[in-house]
């Protein structure tokens, strides 16, 4: 099987409807990927069969549990999920955040060949990132722990704002939840051609009661 005919597949596996324009992006997007990583060392993963549904199935898998606005990809690596997340929702604004400028590099390249318009790329460490207007959503794929997650992008969530963080198995870490959050949701996700446990973890600030 091809790689055209594997994301297709893996698609259809998920349910979701993505057009043949943005299937073909996502592939360019793995072909850049693969091409970069070579020199600039940007993923453990090699092939592109394995970047087929390590990468984008694994991104994709998400999407439809997020829902529109502004977003905020956290240690975003090589764009991931946030390029994956940029191609299928043409509507949302990304802003890829990294402090590898050697990634943000890549991202940025990759950002300019796919013609995405609805990207920003940022590099920065997050304690010191600064943006004008706060989120409406922050995710993150293997950025920290989950509490130490929510306690450095705190400022930066619009206060209806949820975070979306991909997890293996989440439970163990729920323990480390900052005290003003809560988990909204646990997903478990079934990505074609991973066996490894994935889930995504729906928090959100605890409302303010005045007692």
């Amino acid at each position: 099987m091809n790689l055209a005919q594997e994301l297709a597949q893996g698609i259809a596996g998920l349910g979701l409807s993505v057009s043949l324009e943005q299937q073909q992006k996502l592939l360019d997007y793995i072909a850049l990927l693969h091409k970069w990583n070579k020199t600039y060392n940007l993923t453990a993963i090699r092939g592109p069969q394995q970047m087929v549904s390590n990468h984008l199935l694994d991104s994709l898998a998400i999407t439809t549990h997020l829902w529109s606005g502004r977003w905020l990809d956290v240690g975003c690596g090589a764009g991931l999920p946030g390029v994956v997340m940029a191609i299928v929702q043409p509507d949302w604004q990304l802003t890829l955040l990294d402090s590898n400028s050697k990634k943000t590099g890549f991202v940025q390249q990759a950002v300019i060949e796919l013609g995405l318009k609805n990207v920003r790329v940022e590099c920065a460490r997050i304690e010191d990132f600064q943006a004008a207007e706060r989120f409406d959503g922050i995710v993150s794929r293997a950025f920290a722990e989950l509490g130490d997650f929510l306690r450095v992008t705190h400022r930066l969530l619009a206060p209806a704002g949820r975070w979306a963080a991909m997890k293996g198995w989440a439970e163990k870490e729920l323990a480390t939840m900052p005290d003003d959050c809560v988990v909204e949701q646990i997903i478990t996700l079934k990505v074609p051609g991973l066996e490894a446990a994935r889930s995504l973890v729906i928090a959100a600030q605890k409302e303010v009661t005045n007692d």
